[in-house]
């Protein structure tokens, strides 16, 4: 019996030592989210219009200082501060641009909800927690992705290049 444990021990030290391993050097991790002096300048941009809208009432339809909705601040917000025309409805917003995976969301992103059966609402990123938006009950707000309500009906995001 001691022999055939010896055997077994000297096998698998044999058939240990013929294996070669190649061991990769880690890559370096990489920040999907690193700031940037650009996106520094958008953030602020995105700011002082939060700032000047804040308050502003949800109207359905609205795109003035008296009501805004969700698609509509969006609109507004991407043609005043960068020279970009997008679609006034979020079922034609969210078409433009690319599609992004959640973790790799940043300041100026668009990101959607589906808040109903047939509802949907948009708000853009001012970084990579908060996005500003009209709610349908409070206005125009900044509110975090984190929030459970947001996270439950959070849907996709998408990318307009600046």
């Amino acid at each position: 019996m001691f022999k055939s444990f010896l055997c077994s021990m000297l096998l698998v030290l044999i058939s240990g030592c013929s294996q070669q391993v190649a061991i990769k050097p880690s890559d370096p991790m990489i920040e999907i989210n690193r700031p940037t002096p650009e996106l520094d300048y958008v953030q602020r941009q995105l700011l002082a219009q939060y700032k000047d809208w804040h308050g502003t009432p949800h109207q359905w339809g609205g795109i003035s200082k008296n009501g805004v909705d969700c698609s509509g601040l969006v609109k507004l917000t991407f043609k005043q501060l960068f020279s970009i025309y997008l679609p006034r409805t979020t079922a034609k917003q969210v078409k433009v641009g690319y599609s992004i995976k959640r973790q790799q969301l940043r300041t100026g992103d668009l990101v959607f909800f589906k808040t109903g059966i047939n509802v949907r609402h948009v708000g853009i990123m001012v970084d990579e927690f908060q996005f500003f938006h009209a709610s349908s009950s409070r206005g125009v707000i900044l509110s975090r992705l984190d929030n459970p309500y947001w996270n439950r009906h959070y849907w996709q995001s998408r990318r307009v290049d600046l």
